[in-house]
């Protein structure tokens, strides 16, 4: 399964959360995910992906 959620550096040597379905930075409420550290990027996307899957699991 394909990983919808990824970390990507910023050119400001920050980072963000991406999603792989739009190319945009994930939104959450009305707040884009940008600005994190390498750290925070990864551990978010980890859990958003878990979250993703286990939507997906439901639909099925």
């Amino acid at each position: 399964m394909t990983r919808r959620y990824k970390p990507f550096q910023e050119p400001t040597d920050t980072w963000a959360v991406n999603d792989a379905w739009t190319g945009r930075p994930v939104e959450m409420g009305s707040r884009t995910i940008v600005g994190m550290n390498q750290h925070d990027a990864e551990e978010l996307a980890d859990l958003l992906n878990g979250l993703d899957a286990q939507k997906q699991e439901a639909k099925s």
